[in-house]
């Protein structure tokens, strides 16, 4: 199954954000990578702040390009803001639940979980990361991987109550889907707009 496996510290130094979770480089090096990223003062195109924001969202939430289209397509013909309908719909995958709930460290991490098998929906095993969370599901620690020591790592000290779309059960360690969030419940600072209009040129 493809995946981004590059140098995931260049990509947080190109955005100047922790993409891939919490990174200490950025305090050390703010700027972007190679031998002259500390004065690179090129001034960027329209087209390239519009792509710049999509490759952003893309590594944000670990989806490559083809899949990208796909969801960018589907949100298109989807009732609502098309910007916003995409954030939802990425925001709604499987791996993304996972890491929301506080189950994983990171969404990489979290999409191991699933790929492991550590992860049901509705109390069945499902193993694809992209796999669509719909409003009433929940989505728990199979029975026989809740003794995982980093899932507990992880759950220590998480606030549940951050995300007012996901309702935590201790019970199941895990919690429900309760609706699609608003976008100004979605913390990510990607500007949607710019990527409707890459796709829309």
């Amino acid at each position: 199954m493809a995946r981004y496996t590059g140098p995931k510290t260049k990509i947080a130094r190109k955005f100047g954000e922790p993409i891939f979770g919490e990174d200490k480089v950025l305090s050390k090096k703010n700027y972007p990578p190679g031998q002259h990223g500390v004065n690179r003062r090129r001034k960027t195109s329209e087209y390239g702040i519009q792509l710049k924001e999509k490759q952003k969202a893309k590594y944000t939430y670990g989806v490559l390009e083809r899949q990208f289209r796909n969801l960018f397509d589907k949100a298109a013909r989807t009732k609502g803001i098309t910007g916003e309908v995409l954030l939802q719909l990425l925001e709604s995958r499987l791996d993304n639940i996972v890491y929301r709930l506080g189950l994983a460290p990171s969404r990489p991490a979290a999409r191991q979980l699933v790929l492991h098998k550590h992860i049901t929906v509705n109390g069945d095993v499902v193993n694809i990361p992209s796999y669509h969370v719909r409003p009433g599901d929940v989505v728990a620690v199979r029975e026989k991987s809740k003794s995982l020591e980093v899932i507990a790592d992880c759950l220590a000290g998480f606030n549940h109550s951050k995300y007012p779309w996901i309702e935590w059960d201790e019970s199941v360690k895990g919690g429900r889907f309760l609706h699609v969030p608003a976008r100004e419940d979605i913390p990510e600072t990607i500007k949607e707009q710019l990527i409707v209009e890459l796709y829309s040129k």
